[in-house]
């Protein structure tokens, strides 16, 4: 078996060749990523769905829109809480709830009473469902060409603007990927 380089804390971005309806100009944040497989969120999916319709004491906590974000096609009915803490890079002891998943973005315990977390949190979604491969088949994916891997930031996270932020994400590389971000939506319109 090969070895496995770590992915997690870095971002899966579509490319516009990838033709899953899933993942069309997806933005995903792998959380894990190791031999055994891949778990990750699509940040870039909102629904209409309030985080206070679902889970009580978390809508206040979560940024705007303070909607639940449909984090990929697996287990639709469960939530993971994706937070960034202030902070929570430089090594600081990790706040009760919260666990480091990459420098200062972690997965928040949702079973965990909200106000416990209130005040160390900086930014906060809510993501129904997950994205996931299995073992090899995420690096099937990329020798195919369906991901480019990039850095995440922490304001990925929260982007004020998620339908915005795949080009975003694209547009801030230093290299040939930021042309990608001007790809049109329809090609065969141009």
């Amino acid at each position: 078996m090969t070895e496995v380089s770590s992915l997690t804390g870095r971002l899966l971005v579509a490319t516009p060749a990838l033709a899953d309806p899933n993942f069309d100009r997806a933005v995903v944040l792998l959380l894990d990523h190791d031999e055994e497989g891949s778990l990750g969120v699509v940040l870039n999916r909102p629904t209409p769905v309030d985080v206070g319709d679902i889970l009580e004491g978390w809508g206040d906590l979560a940024v705007e829109p303070g909607v639940v974000f449909q984090g990929g096609p697996v287990s639709l009915d469960s939530a993971l809480g994706v937070a960034v803490v202030p902070g929570g890079a430089s090594g600081e002891a990790a706040p009760l709830g919260w666990r480091r998943v990459h420098g200062a973005i972690g997965l928040v315990d949702l079973e965990a009473p909200p106000e416990l977390l209130a005040s160390a949190l900086g930014s906060l979604r809510i993501f129904a469902g997950y994205a996931g491969w299995g073992p090899g088949q995420l690096e099937d994916e990329l020798v195919d060409g369906a991901w480019y891997v990039v850095e995440s930031e922490p304001g990925d996270v929260s982007s004020p603007s998620p339908e915005r932020l795949w080009r975003e994400v694209l547009r801030r590389q230093r290299n040939e990927l930021a042309m990608v971000a001007t790809y049109p939506d329809d090609p065969s319109l141009n």
